[in-house]
């Protein structure tokens, strides 16, 4: 079985239980107990107790909701990062749509010449998905993210352009201050993946130009 970060898991020859903080190598993983102790373990000692259930299925048969365009919500896509509740060390990448529309969304990581299919889902309106999780104090090798956004709805509302959002996170994106995320009931950080791009008043730019002369 392959496990994640943030997996609760059991051992299978001691009464020890915690949740995975660290994926030291393929065959071994570390696990925080209750005590807050790291102990590196193989991961075929281990066997999984609970944990988030997959969603990754592209299709889904849950029926549409039509929202009445005069509410309809057209933005508010965020990357959310947040530190794991059981251990500070570990973040996790929260896809978080405060929009109505629904989100088809794929995420692949880069690292050198290798890639890696993490992701691919939909997220419905005004929820939001766990796509990555890493450790915090690794952030110097992260991996570069490529997470493509599709838009959709059953609604009489003209679709967005999809999102490339094709980046590394770096430390400085993680020196401002944490706010709070409704959706996800946490503090954390947020990177805007939606920003309209600021237009520009050719009539109030030669205004202003004429007057500093």
């Amino acid at each position: 079985m392959q496990f994640k970060l943030g997996d609760f898991v059991r051992f299978v020859d001691e009464n020890i239980e915690g949740y995975i903080t660290r994926i030291i190598d393929k065959d071994t993983i570390g696990v925080t107990d209750s005590n807050d102790f790291e102990i590196p373990v193989q991961a075929t000692k281990v066997t999984l107790v609970h944990g988030e259930i997959p969603d990754n299925d592209i299709v889904s048969n849950r029926p549409a909701v039509v929202v009445p365009e005069a509410q309809f919500i057209k933005e508010g896509i965020y990357l959310g990062l947040i530190t794991d509740q059981h251990s500070s060390s570990v973040a996790h990448f929260h896809l978080v749509n405060e929009s109505s529309f629904q989100l088809l969304a794929s995420l692949t990581t880069e690292k050198g010449d290798h890639y890696k299919g993490e992701f691919a889902a939909i997220v419905p309106a005004h929820s939001t998905k766990k796509i990555y999780s890493a450790q915090l104090g690794d952030i110097q090798i992260w991996p570069k993210f490529k997470l493509e956004i599709l838009f959709h709805t059953p609604a009489d509302v003209e679709p967005k352009d999809a999102i490339i959002y094709h980046e590394r996170i770096k430390g400085k994106d993680l020196s401002v201050a944490k706010e709070e995320i409704a959706l996800l009931k946490q503090k954390g950080w947020l990177i805007r993946l939606d920003a309209a791009e600021a237009l520009i008043d050719a009539d109030k730019l030669k205004e202003s130009f004429f007057k500093a002369r």
